[in-house]
C-alpha cells in the first residue's frame, strides 16, 4: 500500500513539475524551420527517430546528456519537442530537459511526427 501511495505521489508530484509549453501547428514549424529559427528536439525512441524524423531534429535518447552543448546560446531561441503524436507524453522530457537548462520560449508540436508525415511533410533518416 505505501508503494502505491508513494507512486502515485511521484506522478502527481511529476505533472505538477511539469513545463507549461503552448502547442505550434505544423505551419508555424514550418515557417519557423524555413525562417531558421527554431530548434527541434525528436524524444521518440530510436526505431521511430531511425524510421523518419523531422530534419534537424535533435534525437533526445541519443543527445540527453549533451544536450546543453546542442542547442543554441540563446535562450529565447524557439525550442520545439514533439514525440509520436497528439497522445504521446513523452515530449516533455524534452520540454523539461531545455527549461533546466533555462530556455524559456518553448513549444510542443502535439501532432507529433504521425501527425507531420500525414500531413506529406519530409523526414530525414540521417
Amino acid at each position: 500500500m505505501k508503494k502505491l501511495i508513494l507512486s502515485k505521489f511521484l506522478v502527481i508530484t511529476g505533472i505538477l513539475n511539469a513545463v507549461s509549453s503552448p502547442d505550434i501547428s505544423i505551419k508555424e514549424l514550418i515557417n519557423s524551420i524555413e525562417a531558421k529559427q527554431v530548434t527541434i528536439i525528436d524524444v521518440n525512441g530510436p526505431n521511430s527517430y531511425n524510421n523518419g524524423h523531422i530534419p534537424g531534429a535533435i534525437h533526445f535518447s541519443k543527445n540527453k546528456t549533451i544536450l546543453k552543448d546542442l542547442l543554441p546560446m540563446d535562450k529565447n531561441t524557439l525550442i520545439v519537442a514533439y514525440c509520436g503524436g497528439p497522445s504521446c507524453k513523452a515530449y516533455l522530457k524534452g520540454i523539461n530537459a531545455a527549461a533546466k537548462l533555462g530556455y524559456k520560449n518553448l513549444r510542443h508540436l502535439s501532432a507529433g511526427i504521425s501527425g507531420w508525415k500525414k500531413a506529406g511533410q519530409k523526414t530525414s533518416k540521417k
